[in-house]
């Protein structure tokens, strides 16, 4: 079965418009103090009476929330009111205490390994750079080159300079 252009575009827009429905209804409505109609997903301030009310979402009370926003909530409310020697809360504070400083353990262990072996390998370079041995490296072309006298020196240098770091 074959739809016309005509056709496809009433089926789009009777998709969109099931689609937007539920959104539309989550939308509070009202007249503020100047007359003008307000939007917002978030029920109208308090000092609005019901009778400005033009819409409310389905599923909602009849009278707005009297509560402030939480921008506008005062500081102390943000935080709940805790005594401080809470058991309950110490053990919390204490267990995340814990769990960090095990975590930084086990980063300052890992970071300990990769030192040793970078220092190994280091080592080994520098063992192979003294005894003479050729050592050949791929340039940027992808051709094989042999290090020469001045190449060695300078990766010599570069070698014990890893060595001086990572070797502590």
């Amino acid at each position: 079965m074959r739809f016309t252009p005509i056709a496809r575009i009433g089926a789009v827009l009777v998709t969109a418009a099931v689609l937007c429905t539920p959104a539309l209804s989550a939308q509070w409505k009202w007249r503020d103090a100047q007359g003008s109609v307000q939007y917002s997903d978030r029920p109208p301030p308090a000092d609005i009476q019901d009778s400005q009310i033009l819409s409310r979402p389905r599923g909602r009370p009849a009278t707005p929330v009297t509560t402030k926003p939480a921008d506008e909530a005062p500081a102390s409310a943000a935080k709940p009111s805790v005594k401080a020697s809470d058991p309950q809360l110490e053990a919390q504070k204490k267990k995340l205490e814990e769990a960090e400083a095990a975590k930084k353990k086990a980063e300052e262990a890992k970071r300990n390994q990769g030192n040793a072996e970078t220092c190994q390998r280091a080592r080994n370079y520098e063992k192979s750079l003294n005894d003479g041995l050729r050592i050949s490296r791929t340039n940027s072309k992808g051709e094989r080159e042999i290090l020469d006298d001045q190449g060695r020196a300078s990766e010599l240098a570069r070698t014990r300079e890893v060595i001086g770091e990572s070797c502590r």
